[in-house]
């Protein structure tokens, strides 16, 4: 499973990146990201969820590292680390595929089956001339067959990111 996410970053990122714009080629402000949305939003069981993301702007390679957390409603929460591959469609518009394992604690909520989950997601948001970003991301969480039982979650944000150089 921890193969096919990485295959999938690499074919997005060598799919798009000669076609995109030169702001592609530089880096970035580092950016702390806010986001609130909707945990489980495909199950029966939705609970609001808030997210809070550290963003390093520069690149190392192609990727670009992250850490952050979320917690849900039902007091559940997960807390990661791992990259990001920041695809410019415009100056302005910003794909972004992101991985990131992390440790998860269901709280009142929903049994993922596994301390270790790991977040698959895309985003697109809308990058300002001050390098702040408004954004929409989906995630996927999974514990990838650690576990017999992997019933996994998605999630939902609207996000905003305030540049911090």
């Amino acid at each position: 499973m921890l193969k096919k996410i990485i295959l999938i970053i690499y074919f997005f990122y060598f799919l798009f990146f000669n076609s995109l714009s030169i702001a592609g080629e530089r880096n970035d402000k580092n950016l702390l990201t806010f986001g609130a949305g909707i945990w489980d939003w495909n199950d029966a069981k939705t609970a609001g969820l808030f997210n809070v993301e550290y963003r390093h702007g520069t690149r190392y390679g192609p990727f670009k590292p992250m850490v952050g957390g979320l917690i849900n409603t039902d007091h559940g929460f997960h807390i990661y680390a791992g990259i990001r591959i920041d695809l410019y469609l415009t100056d302005k518009i910003v794909v972004t595929p992101s991985f990131a394992p992390g440790l998860y604690e269901r709280g009142d909520g929903k049994e993922l089956g596994h301390p270790i989950e790991f977040r698959s997601g895309l985003d697109i948001a809308y990058r300002s001339r001050n390098g702040s970003r408004i954004g929409a991301e989906v995630h996927h969480l999974s514990n990838a067959s650690l576990d017999e039982n992997n019933p996994g979650t998605e999630t939902f944000l609207i996000t905003y990111s305030i540049p911090l150089n």
